[in-house]
């Protein structure tokens, strides 16, 4: 019985300890342990090696369990040597990474080994910043490449529509009254609210800031914005052409005006409008990265998506 549990799963543990003994390799004070890894092994094969003799001499079955008191024996003797790991730090009592519990002799945390050792302070591997701090340093970027976008996370969610007027050649543009970007010109748009969709924030604040009921909206951007003070924003931009309603004159944090198309004040929009309005007007999809301190523009970047070529063969 003994036997062939030991046949089955000699492999598996053979493999097991050199994995760990591998492992260890990569840590310098590793030395002792690494020396009980082998002494597991050899105990392990010593038992093993006894229950094969045992049954090749045809002594009976329950004989085997001699072989492994005797395995036992031996570890309980030799158990300082066989278990020198310990799952918490003998100074602080700190509970041990998995690299310090199979690689450190002295069963010390990193903070403890390098408080007993301080000539070895300059080899200790610089820890990865956390996330929040790696989010927290983007307020203080001055160039769209120093963000991880990747880690980016908005605060905050926005949409902005455009109505083109395209008989008429003109645009409609809001002035605003109060709030960010006071004074300045920029398309209808607000914060989109919890368990609303862009769009249908966009058609809600069209409808709230101009009296004017849009459709067929089309989503043709995604603006981010850091700005220095912390604030995330990322912003969904869309264009409509199809409109109704009466056009209100003013609201309380707006007025709203019909501008030429071909005309438009971008001395009094925000700074980054003029890099990709005008071919998000021509009906180009794009999406920007802004650094913003207050209203003044630190850096940006615009990606427009490339046309697909028309292939002439396939026409003919």
């Amino acid at each position: 019985m003994l036997l062939n549990f030991f046949s089955s799963s000699f492999t598996w543990v053979m493999l097991f300890v050199l994995l760990i003994n591998m492992q260890q390799r990569k840590y310098p004070y590793s030395a002792k342990k690494r020396r009980a890894m082998l002494l597991i092994a050899a105990l392990y094969l010593t038992v093993y090696v006894i229950l094969i003799a045992f049954s090749l001499t045809g002594l009976p079955v329950w004989t085997e369990w001699i072989a492994l008191a005797a395995g036992i024996i031996l570890f309980i003797i030799f158990r300082k040597a066989c278990f020198p790991f310990r799952r918490k730090c003998m100074e602080c009592g700190k509970k041990l990474s998995f690299d310090r519990f199979i690689g450190d002799d002295e069963n010390l945390c990193e903070d403890c080994f390098y408080k007993k050792h301080p000539e070895l302070e300059k080899k200790r591997p610089k820890a990865a910043p956390k996330k929040e701090e790696v989010v927290e340093s983007f307020k203080d970027a001055r160039k769209t490449e120093e963000i991880d976008w990747g880690l980016w996370e908005p605060d905050e969610r926005c949409v902005l529509t455009y109505i083109i007027d395209r008989k008429e050649g003109r645009i409609l543009l809001i002035e605003k009254l109060k709030g960010m970007g006071t004074g300045l010109l920029n398309g209808p748009g607000g914060h989109i609210e919890l368990e609303e969709t862009a769009r249908e924030a966009a058609i809600r604040e069209t409808k709230e800031e101009t009296g004017l009921d849009v459709s067929d909206l089309e989503e043709r951007g995604i603006l981010r914005f850091q700005f220095t003070d912390g604030l995330k924003m990322i912003g969904y931009v869309f264009f409509t052409e199809s409109y109704a309603g009466t056009l209100l004159e003013r609201t309380d944090e707006t007025v709203p005006a019909w501008h030429d198309l071909d005309h438009i004040d971008y001395g009094r929009m925000w700074q980054d409008d003029v890099m990709w309005l005008p071919d998000a007007i021509a009906g180009k999809h794009f999406e920007g990265w802004f650094i913003f301190d207050g209203e003044t523009l630190v850096d940006g970047r615009v990606d427009f998506e490339e046309e697909e070529e028309e292939n002439p063969e396939e026409d003919e």
